[in-house]
């Protein structure tokens, strides 16, 4: 995908180059200016040591003729040397200030004006001559600098001793040489010389230039493009979006770190996301489970409340059965006592105090006591627990086998608790069942870890409990049974009963073949 990149000058890549390409040029430019100063300076060093050189040459050139006093010979040299290019004139002047030589003929013989920059040169302001040579740049008529080179001629012993013409040996300047040397070529070539360095200058200002943006723009504005897009692409919340850095600088360890931060960032989203629908997963089911155990506890309540009735109900029966029981006494001591109707009477007060005895144990168990622990034979509360349901009709088709181990001392428990498990586990039997089958009742000793406890085992033959419901057995409001049969409770309320004796429950069950309980309590030898 292509990446736009900032071009402004507002930019990073575009205030550094503003900020070299300033100073690089600031730099530039001195450098021009010294190397153009320092070259011209030099040029016009040399030109002044080739001048003096120059007029030396001239003076040696006439030397000769100067020694032999020809006056000819040493006009047509300074001539001839005067007409080489770039040579504006050559003169010499005596000690009078009179032009004894020149290559300009006309000048030939005339007296020097005092004010001129040679006499000056020449004379102090006491009027007296000082040795000295000079050198001095003016501008020419063509607009090109001349060199001019002034020379003193000293009074050699060639000159006092030669036999033509002598001078005094106290005169120490015998005349100047003088040249006038056009500095055009030299100007040229100094012009020239700028321009190729200013063009130089110029082409490695904009080589340095392209090769400075170039490399901002790859190393520096391309990167912090990129890693910008990628922020954008990040903001906006494509959190899997990475950037393809794969330098080894700075930039590239940036680039890394920003791929490891979305990773980072994309891994907790998704964690957090993941944690939001496995919450709102929990919710919903934490909610039905609220409005299923809301459901059942109304059902409990409407069984507490049908118990209560219940128990009033049989408490009203039981004074009927009471009347019963009494005038059936009194019938019977009528009849004789191997008489038919005798025998009929007994069975109808038999199954009166049977009744009555069942209502007794319904009012017993239902009524709210608080708990009080005493000696109980665990077998006794088997036999009464079953003889409170067994003549319900779901019995009537199941057969009931008892394996109770007489030898048990009695436990030390609240007997109306222990009764209710009982009952539950009773119930559940027949429940599992669905009124047929064979239902056993086994009580025995076992030794569990050093200490002692009795076991009842409450076994069904009915359809089993599948593996993975088993730990959820005695979970509040969590039932096998179908709608209305069960409340969830029963199983519950028996493990929590239990557990307060000191004992334990645990399940045994296989599919199609039956559900074993062992219900274990401590008990005290002696």
């Amino acid at each position: 995908m292509k990446t736009h990149v900032k071009k402004t000058l507002n930019s990073l890549t575009g205030k550094l180059i503003l900020t070299i390409g300033t100073l690089m040029v600031a730099g530039s430019t001195i450098f021009w200016y010294f190397l153009i100063q320092h070259q011209e300076k030099e040029l016009l060093r040399n030109s002044i040591k080739y001048g003096d050189s120059f007029i030396d040459f001239v003076e040696k050139s006439t030397r000769n003729g100067m020694l032999t006093f020809q006056q000819i010979l040493i006009q047509q040299t300074v001539e001839a040397i005067g007409s080489a290019e770039g040579i504006i004139r050559i003169r010499m002047v005596d000690g009078k200030g009179r032009i004894a030589y020149s290559s300009i003929k006309e000048e030939k013989g005339t007296m020097l004006d005092k004010s001129e920059s040679l006499c000056m040169l020449c004379h102090s302001k006491s009027g007296e001559s000082v040795k000295m040579q000079s050198s001095s740049i003016k501008m020419g008529k063509d607009g090109y600098r001349v060199l001019n080179i002034l020379h003193p001629i000293y009074n050699e012993p060639a000159c006092y001793t030669s036999y033509c013409h002598a001078h005094p040996k106290e005169q120490g300047i015998l005349g100047f040489a003088e040249a006038d040397i056009s500095l055009s070529i030299l100007d040229k070539a100094i012009k020239k010389q700028e321009i190729a360095i200013t063009a130089y200058v110029i082409g490695f200002i904009c080589l340095l230039s392209v090769i400075l943006c170039t490399i901002l723009w790859n190393l520096v504005s391309t990167p912090l493009s990129i890693l910008t897009h990628g922020m954008e692409r990040v903001a906006a919340g494509e959190l899997d979006y990475t950037v393809k850095i794969d330098t080894g600088d700075e930039m590239g360890d940036l680039a890394r770190a920003f791929n490891a931060m979305t990773f980072d960032l994309k891994k907790a989203k998704d964690e957090l996301v993941e944690w939001g629908n496995t919450l709102e997963k929990k919710v919903e089911e934490k909610t039905e489970e609220i409005k299923k155990a809301q459901t059942k506890l109304i059902h409990s309540e409407k069984l507490a409340s049908l118990g209560r009735m219940a128990a009033g109900v049989a408490h009203e029966i039981n004074s009927p059965l009471t009347g019963i029981v009494t005038f059936g006494h009194l019938l019977r001591d009528k009849f004789p006592e191997d008489s038919q109707e005798r025998e009929d009477v007994e069975v109808i007060i038999e199954q009166a105090n049977r009744c009555s005895n069942i209502i007794k144990g319904l009012l017993g168990f239902a009524r709210a006591t608080s708990a009080e622990k005493g000696l109980i034979n665990i077998n006794d509360l088997v036999n009464s627990s079953l003889n409170m349901v067994q003549h319900k009709a779901d019995f009537f088709d199941i057969k009931v086998v008892l394996n109770l181990d007489e030898s048990l001392p009695p436990l030390r428990v609240d007997a109306s608790q222990i009764q209710q498990v009982f009952l539950n586990m009773i119930i559940n039997a027949a429940d599992a069942m669905e009124g047929k089958g064979t239902f056993t009742v086994t009580t025995r000793k076992v030794v569990e870890n050093g200490s002692s406890f009795a076991e009842v085992e409450f076994n069904d033959t009915g359809h089993g409990i599948m593996e993975e419901n088993i730990p959820k057995l005695f979970e509040p409001f969590f039932t096998t049974k179908p709608v209305g049969k069960g409340t969830g409770l029963g199983l519950a309320v028996s493990h929590g009963i239990i557990q307060d004796h000191g004992g334990r429950i645990r399940v045994k069950s296989e599919l199609g073949k039956g559900t074993s309980f062992f219900v274990r309590l401590p008990y005290y030898e002696g």
